[in-house]
């Protein structure tokens, strides 16, 4: 099973996210009171995998919690960028299309792995999130 381990949020750009309870997505536009959120990108929402998480804390002895790599989205059970551009995403009622996998390296005051394992997405159906929601995808 494909799970939501965090939905997380932050209200400007550039830092780690914080855990939130639940987030409202907004088709066309991402989360909603999230600084990433946008109508003017393809990249409305960011996605971060556990497995990607495990990885660097074998490989460099970090300690990393959800949001740490300013992810809307935690997932577990898929590593999510062997996923293909176009794959859809159903959690709960949001509808989520993937329309990049990485991106180019940018200068943040914390260690990411969004350049090569983060993928991003925009939002096609409007609903809410929350930890623990069943990820199916299409």
């Amino acid at each position: 099973m494909i799970k939501v381990v965090s939905v997380n949020s932050s209200e400007v750009r550039g830092v780690r996210k914080t855990p939130i309870e639940e987030g409202a997505f907004k088709a066309g536009f991402g989360l909603v009171g999230d600084g990433h959120a946008s109508n003017e990108t393809h990249k409305q929402i960011s996605l971060a995998g556990i497995e990607s998480y495990k990885k660097l804390e074998k490989e460099e002895g970090l300690e990393l919690t959800p949001g740490s790599f300013a992810e809307n989205i935690t997932t577990d059970g898929v590593i999510l960028y062997e996923l293909v551009v176009g794959t859809k995403l159903v959690i709960g009622e949001v509808v989520l299309e993937i329309t990049q996998i990485g991106k180019k390296k940018h200068s943040v005051p914390f260690r990411t792995m969004l350049p090569t394992e983060g993928i991003f997405a925009i939002v096609l159906k409007d609903g809410i999130i929350k930890k623990g929601d069943e990820i199916t995808l299409m």
